[in-house]
């Protein structure tokens, strides 16, 4: 399948017998998918096909193109005059008279890239820099403000061959980036002006809705500015593409700095010469943004991997290990290749710095001391203790015996689908970043810190763990003060010590509310009843160490975590797609009923990311968590 690009049809003076006209057949203005295309960079083979709507089964000519020019390409085509009546005529003479009658208003082109034509531009855009062009059609609706017929005037005076003066051509107006900085870098220079860009193109968008609601036209005021504007941005894609090319000239001349090794270091020491420091450069971006731009390149990249590993390009110099875990995901691997683990090494790194942000927003990250197990390995587990008392001289020892039973920790995983719109998944901007990385690490930390403390949730067998607190009978609280609370706490502990579990490294899990209660309370003196605490956790009553979680509500937990078996495989999968329909619930029928509604991606131009992540846990004694259920008042 063939791509295209639109332009506006200048029909100049034609000929009724010849049925000749003449155009621009393309100019390197943004197409409507915010591509540009190089007609410097086009080749093509005279005369080429004339098509009707890119009908390869409607042809109604031929076209000739003109020499390609930084402007754009000019063609001259002809429609034949056909006598004997039948269908061909019929196609010919509908063509040359939708032409004459102006409701034909544009062309397009159909062309193929190239290998090696292709740049990304920032934003998902391509410079399409190397093609070949097929076939010219006719079109009714060019897709941008350059292939109407209202922009002729404009055109006219930009396209080589249509003005014989060249002084007579519009010269592109000056845009200043300017923030109330004298001095940008060139990177800061490129975001300003795309920044000033889609302003101006907003301000387009807005004039002609305004218009097109109002049925009727620009008027004189209104039709200067949009001139203007049309100018402006003219000149800032011109510049742009300079701009890169200067950032790309800079990073090839750029010096590498040469680290010196320690040995070489004091060697050099020893000598008695001057030694160069040691240099060091971090990423200064926030944690988590490289595999962020990994998901982002994957939804981009609509299921083709080579257009996934072209958008990642942009970001080369922040974080180069995503094209490059792109890339090593597209080659093939063998085991008698000595390099083969070698380009899947960074894909370790993308997931551990997800899940160092994902794990400490979760009470299983926030809690030290978990015995972490396997999956699928059975694990002996003491239930109960031995007999001792004391023995006098010469008197039979008692005999005692453990009981022991045996624990599996199973592979079971959970999963979600965030879906988000095509727009948010193009932008490559950090706030979308952000976006992107808050609502993962936020929708999976709050589903497994419930999971984790809600009493009523249940194991259910190769789907789920159950909660820590399922199974145990909550002690009754002993009210709702402060000072109820360290009443309750203290019952927890003895609760724990009854049960022999050592309250050394014992963890206690609160809600951030029920935390801010406690750190505000006062004693009669006026002091903090618990200077420790603060609604992010600390130190609580009787020096208990203390996490909180929004997730744990009511609920006040105090658990000893050495005995409490985890099992986690450290990664995170994340799948993308825009074609599935998915009900958009957070607790879909299963199965699906004959009354489910399903919302299809791909006709509301949405896409869906589905993380997973494999984690179990388990109690591996009894009696090693104890909880209350209270929310406390000042």
């Amino acid at each position: 399948m063939l791509d295209t690009e639109y332009a506006r049809l200048d029909v100049k003076a034609f000929d009724e017998g010849a049925r000749t006209f003449s155009g621009i057949a393309t100019t390197p203005t943004l197409d409507r998918q915010q591509d540009i295309f190089e007609p410097l960079g086009a080749t093509f083979a005279n005369p080429i096909v004339l098509l009707l709507h890119h009908d390869r089964e409607r042809p109604v000519g031929t076209a000739t193109l003109g020499a390609p020019t930084a402007e754009g390409i000019p063609f001259e085509a002809s429609i034949p005059n056909v006598d004997e009546p039948g269908p061909l005529r019929d196609r010919v003479n509908e063509a040359w008279q939708s032409i004459k009658a102006r409701l034909i208003r544009g062309v397009s082109i159909g062309y193929r890239p190239l290998k090696g034509g292709i740049d990304l531009l920032k934003g998902g855009r391509f410079h399409l820099k190397k093609t070949e062009i097929i076939e010219l059609s006719l079109v009714t609706i060019p897709a941008n403000v350059e292939a109407t017929i209202t922009a002729i005037k404009s055109l006219d005076t930009a396209a080589p061959g249509l003005s014989p003066d060249p002084a007579s051509r519009i010269p592109l107006p000056v845009v200043r980036a300017g923030n109330g900085k004298t001095t940008m870098t060139i990177a800061e220079q490129i975001t300003q002006f795309e920044t000033s860009r889609a302003a101006k193109d907003a301000r387009l968008t807005a004039l002609m809705t305004k218009a097109a609601a109002e049925n009727v036209t620009l008027d004189a005021a209104e039709s200067e500015e949009y001139d203007g504007l049309e100018l402006e941005i003219k000149s800032i894609d011109a510049h742009l593409v300079r701009l890169r090319n200067l950032e790309k000239s800079n990073a090839a001349h750029a010096v590498a700095v040469v680290l010196e090794s320690d040995a070489a270091k004091a060697a050099a020491a020893a000598a008695g010469r001057a030694t160069v420091p040691i240099v060091q450069v971090k990423s200064v971006l926030p944690k988590g943004t490289a595999f962020t731009r990994y998901v982002q390149a994957i939804a981009c990249g609509r299921g083709d991997m080579w257009r996934a590993i072209e958008y990642a390009k942009q970001w080369k110099d922040s974080t180069p290990e995503v094209e490059l875990m792109l890339k090593a995901a597209v080659a093939p691997g063998t085991t008698t290749d000595a390099t083969w683990a070698g380009p899947l090494a960074p894909m370790k790194p993308l997931l551990n710095e997800f899940l160092e942000l994902l794990r400490p927003a979760t009470i299983l990250g926030k809690i030290s001391g978990f015995r972490n197990v396997p999956f699928n390995v059975s694990m002996p587990s003491q239930t109960a203790g031995g007999t001792y008392s004391w023995v006098g001289q010469n008197a039979p020892k008692p005999v005692t015996k453990l009981a022991f039973g045996t624990v599996t920790i199973g592979i079971t995983k959970c999963a979600g689908i965030i879906v988000i719109t095509e727009e948010l998944a193009r932008n490559s901007t950090p706030a979308a970043e952000a976006v992107i990385r808050a609502d993962m690490i936020a929708g999976i930390a709050q589903f497994l810190d419930l999971e984790l403390l809600d009493p009523a949730k249940a194991a259910v067998a190769g789907v789920s763990p159950g909660s820590i607190t399922n199974g145990v009978t909550p002690i009754t609280s002993a009210g709702t003060t402060p000072a109820n609370a360290r009443t309750d706490i203290v019952a927890l502990m003895n609760a724990l010590t009854a049960a022999n579990i050592p309250l050394a490294g014992s963890t206690l899990i609160m809600s951030e509310s029920n935390a801010l209660v406690l750190s505000a309370a006062l004693n009669p003196l006026g002091q903090p009843l618990y200077p420790l605490l603060s609604p992010s956790g600390g130190t609580g009553p009787l020096g208990v160490q203390v996490i909180t979680s929004q997730s744990a509500n009511g609920w006040v937990v105090l658990l000893s975590p050495p005995c409490v078996l985890y099992a986690d495989d450290g990664g995170v999968t994340i799948d993308v797609s825009r074609e599935a329909s998915v009900q958009m619930d957070s607790a879909p029928d299963n199965p699906a009923l004959a009354t489910t509604v399903f919302t299809s991606l791909w006709q509301n131009n949405l896409v869906g990311l589905r993380a997973e992540r494999f984690i179990n846990w388990k109690k591996a004694r009894t009696g090693c968590v104890q909880y209350t259920v209270q929310t406390y008042v000042g």
